[in-house]
């Protein structure tokens, strides 16, 4: 069985003693094992999952600001995903006070394959929104392809739990010319993730990496995820992932 540790980070037990069975977790009120793991739920997602693994959902409703950690990512909330390999696992969740002592509560998860049609969800381009229409970006525009609604042209900001819960996005383009030329970096310019990407007019994966997400989300080290083409041109109808 593999173990995933999830952490709980209490936000408020520096003024009350903490007791493996009745600990002040947050704004001043008291939870109890039980209580914990009543208001947490961790199961798969039928909707979301693929040949090679389920998306595992962990959720709760108990007074905590959660820090999950899922198969090494760290994801903040009371809620995160995860897609994770077939197989049997064993989810660790655990509440830590600032003196060290800690609550654990133990869910098994099991992940089978299963067929369903995966669900799509539009970042841009959605066929129910027509003001998000195709596009053609220049030529070292950085603007253009900035998925942020403050500095972007046409993107909007990737909210943080699609960064830190998917592996894939999905660009349908069109009309790519033979020179086209596309560098993938975050919208401070200090990273590149990929570079000199070639695509063809269709649909084009990208993949996110666990250095992507970090930097990329609100509040990492970089700004947003952050297309620009070297040279070439496409039109860019829209953006989505599947679960």
């Amino acid at each position: 069985m593999k173990k995933i540790l999830f952490l709980l980070v209490a936000a408020v037990c520096a003024f009350a003693a903490c007791d493996p069975t009745h600990e002040d977790i947050s704004n001043g009120g008291h939870i109890t094992l039980d209580e914990l793991k009543a208001k947490t739920t961790v199961t798969t997602d039928k909707a979301a999952s693929g040949q090679n693994g389920n998306v595992i959902i962990c959720q709760t409703s108990a007074p905590v600001n959660a820090k999950w950690t899922i198969g090494g990512k760290d994801l903040l909330g009371n809620y995160a995903k995860k897609k994770m390999k077939l197989g049997e696992h064993t989810v660790t969740l655990t509440a830590i006070c600032p003196d060290g002592t800690e609550l654990t509560a133990d869910y098994a998860v099991s992940c089978q394959e299963i067929t369903d049609a995966l669900q799509r969800f539009y970042i841009y381009g959605d066929p129910a929104k027509p003001e998000e229409a195709p596009f053609v970006p220049g030529a070292w525009d950085a603007a253009a392809m900035r998925f942020s609604s403050t500095e972007g042209a046409h993107l909007p900001t990737i909210p943080d739990d699609v960064y830190f819960g998917l592996k894939t996005l999905l660009f349908d383009v069109s009309d790519v010319t033979e020179d086209f030329d596309l560098k993938v970096m975050n919208g401070w310019w200090s990273n590149t993730y990929y570079d000199h990407v070639k695509w063809v007019s269709g649909v084009n994966e990208l993949q996110i990496t666990d250095v992507m997400a970090t930097e990329c989300a609100k509040g990492g080290e970089g700004r947003d995820l952050d297309l620009m083409l070297y040279s070439g041109s496409m039109t860019l109808n829209s953006v989505y992932y599947e679960e």
